[in-house]
């Protein structure tokens, strides 16, 4: 009885620890949650729907900021907030070419997009 009540509490506590790495722990974008880098990437809002529009400055400062990740770029261009942005994810990725960021993995498959 002892043995099954340790096991029991071995699994809670295992089953707990999985929980907590799932919500605090390092997903894409690190420990910080996804909505929070896409707020953070706020400044891009209007790039991120128009390729012809001039992307501000402080959007190329917080992308280069992101791109040390980039996974978390790209989990952010799909993100269900971003789909609620409008955002339309062909036109972001392009956002780190059109701020001319030279290390923006280029080539590198964003979902079904390419990263030009």
């Amino acid at each position: 009885m002892a043995n099954m009540k340790a096991m029991a509490v071995l699994l809670m506590a295992l089953w707990s620890s999985f929980i907590l790495q799932t919500a605090y722990g390092a997903g894409e974008c690190g420990k910080t949650p996804i909505n929070t880098v896409a707020l953070s990437l706020s400044p891009c809002i209007g790039a991120a729907n128009n390729a012809k529009a001039t992307v501000p400055p402080a959007c190329c400062t917080q992308v280069k900021k992101v791109l040390t990740m980039p996974a978390c770029m790209c989990a952010v261009f799909l993100s269900p907030i971003a789909k609620q942005a409008g955002i339309n994810p062909a036109v972001a990725i392009s956002i780190p070419k059109r701020c001319k960021i030279a290390n923006r993995y280029a080539g590198k498959k964003c979902g079904r997009y390419i990263v030009p």
